[in-house]
């Protein structure tokens, strides 16, 4: 269990090993708020449509089990709209459609057919738990980089940066975070291998 939860915290986290999910990750991490609020809310649709899809696994006939599981996604991804909508709405605002764009979100039909299917439903939630937590930490590091850089505040709060680089919110700085935290990542993994 805790192996399954690592593995997408670390070794297939969706972002920075699978590279999924780029649509929302590039999008919503212009404030660390942001990043959190979409990691959650991915993580919550990721554990709940796993158990649900392990658990009809084998009722779901395979002609349909791709749309079966875009209506089980669908379904937790309304209730975290509705959810944010009523008591988060500044957070709703500010993440806007890509709430909604949760239910096509390739992290999350990845799992489902590829994990969920095919085990049993304490194995998938916890592969939802590392998946989504893998998902949160990326968002939330690309955040915290983009936000402390582009706006000079982290949470809101100012941390003394008198000139902010305000590329570093808008679309340009989210491809360069990402790209600096890869070659991080990268450069991490090669150095481990060699050894």
């Amino acid at each position: 269990m805790l192996k399954t939860i690592k593995n997408g915290l670390i070794n297939e986290n969706p972002t920075f090993v699978q590279v999924l999910g780029m649509c929302p990750t590039l999008a919503v991490t212009t404030s660390l708020v942001n990043g959190i609020g979409m990691g959650l809310s991915v993580t919550f649709v990721l554990i709940l449509s796993n158990m649900l899809i392990s658990m009809l696994r084998k009722i779901i006939p395979s002609k349909i089990r791709i749309a079966a599981y875009v209506v089980i996604i669908a379904t937790f991804v309304t209730v975290v709209d509705l959810v944010l909508k009523a008591y988060v709405p500044s957070l709703s605002q500010s993440l806007g459609l890509f709430i909604p764009l949760i239910v096509v979100n390739c992290i999350i039909l990845a799992r489902a057919e590829a994990f969920a299917s095919k085990n049993t439903v304490l194995k998938s939630a916890a592969d939802g738990l590392g998946m989504g937590l893998g998902f949160t930490v990326a968002l939330s590091l690309i955040s915290a980089v983009r936000e402390i850089l582009g706006n000079g505040t982290i949470l809101g709060m100012s941390v003394g940066i008198a000139n902010p680089a305000t590329v570093m919110i808008l679309p340009p700085g989210g491809f360069l975070t990402l790209g600096i935290i890869l070659g991080i990542i990268n450069a991490i993994r090669n150095r481990k291998e060699q050894r």
